[in-house]
C-alpha cells in the first residue's frame, strides 16, 4: 500500500496560465480522499501530475510504500523541482471507461497484466476473481459495445483494482452516467474500497457523491488551484449511498461543502 505526500506543488503552462499553486497534501496508507472544486480548478491537473501524466512546474508529490525499504533498496520519493516519484506502481480510471472494443471484457481486464510476469492461470485468477466483485461474471465473453455505460465502467474499475497496484487514481469515473447509475457505482466502489483498502484518490463535482465515498474531502478554490479546505467525513462504514442522504450528519457535510464553494 501507499501514502502520498506533495509539498509546494505548482503547475504553470508555457502560455503563462497558472494552473495549481502551493499545493500542500498528504494522503494516508489506504485512505480515501476526493478532491472537489469549481470547473477549471485544477483538479484533474493535480490528479495527473499524481500519476506521472503530467509534469508540475515545481514541487514535489513523493508515493511511500507502509514498509520501509531496507538500507540495501533503491531510494523511495526526492526533492527539487517538478514532481518527484518513486517506483510504485498506480493505476488510472477516467472518465471514459477506455476499453479496447475488439477485446471481451475479461480480455480488457487481463490486458492490464500484459508486462507483468505472470502465469495465464494466476492472471485468469484474478480476472474471475475482480469480474465477481463488479458483478459481471455472466458478461465475461460479452464486448463492451453490448454493455450499458455503468458495466463498462465497472470493467475499468475491475481493471485498475486486478492488478493490485497500492494507488488507485479515478478522474471523475462516474461523470457520464445518469444519476440512477452513478449512485448505484458509488455504492458498488465503496463496498469494494472497503474490501481492498487502496489509497485511492478521487476527483469528482458530485458532492454527495464525495461525501459518500471518502474519508476526506479537499475542497479547492478556482484558478490557480489552492487547498481551500479539507473536511473529515466522519460517517460510519459501510455506507449505502441511498440511506445516507436521510440522515442530517449527511445532510451537514453537504451543505458545509457547498458554502465552502460558494
Amino acid at each position: 500500500m501507499a501514502a502520498i505526500t506533495i509539498e509546494g506543488l505548482s503547475k504553470r503552462y508555457p502560455t503563462g496560465t497558472q494552473a495549481l499553486d502551493g499545493i500542500e497534501l498528504a494522503v494516508a496508507d489506504a485512505e480515501f480522499v476526493a478532491l472537489v472544486g469549481p470547473s477549471g480548478c485544477g483538479k484533474s491537473t493535480l490528479l495527473r501530475i499524481m500519476a506521472g501524466l503530467d509534469e508540475a512546474s515545481s514541487g514535489t508529490v513523493t508515493i511511500t510504500p507502509r514498509v520501509v525499504a531496507s538500507s540495501n533498496a533503491p531510494g523511495i520519493g526526492g526533492a527539487g523541482g517538478g514532481a518527484v516519484f518513486n517506483a510504485l506502481p498506480s493505476a488510472m480510471v477516467f472518465q471514459e471507461p477506455a476499453l479496447f472494443p475488439w477485446m471481451r471484457v475479461a480480455e480488457n481486464v487481463a490486458f492490464a497484466f500484459d508486462r507483468l510476469q505472470l502465469s495465464a492461470s494466476e492472471v485468469r485468477r484474478r480476472v474471475d476473481t475482480m469480474l465477481e466483485r463488479v458483478g459481471l461474471t455472466a458478461f465475461a465473453h460479452a464486448f463492451p459495445h453490448e454493455l450499458s455505460g455503468g458495466m463498462r465502467q465497472r470493467v475499468a474499475v475491475a481493471r485498475a483494482f486486478a492488478v493490485d497496484a497500492p494507488v488507485l487514481f479515478m478522474d471523475e469515473p462516474f461523470a457520464a452516467l445518469d444519476e440512477q447509475t452513478r449512485v448505484r457505482m458509488a455504492g458498488e466502489l465503496g463496498a469494494l474500497w472497503e474490501r481492498e483498502r487502496r489509497t485511492v484518490v478521487f476527483v469528482t463535482h458530485g458532492i454527495e457523491e464525495a461525501v459518500t465515498l471518502a474519508d476526506r474531502i479537499v475542497v479547492m478554490s478556482a484558478r490557480p488551484g489552492r487547498v481551500r479546505a479539507i473536511v473529515p467525513v466522519d460517517l460510519p462504514r459501510p455506507r449505502d449511498p441511498i440511506a445516507l442522504r436521510g440522515t442530517p450528519a449527511f445532510a451537514a457535510l453537504v451543505l458545509r461543502i457547498w458554502e465552502l464553494l460558494a
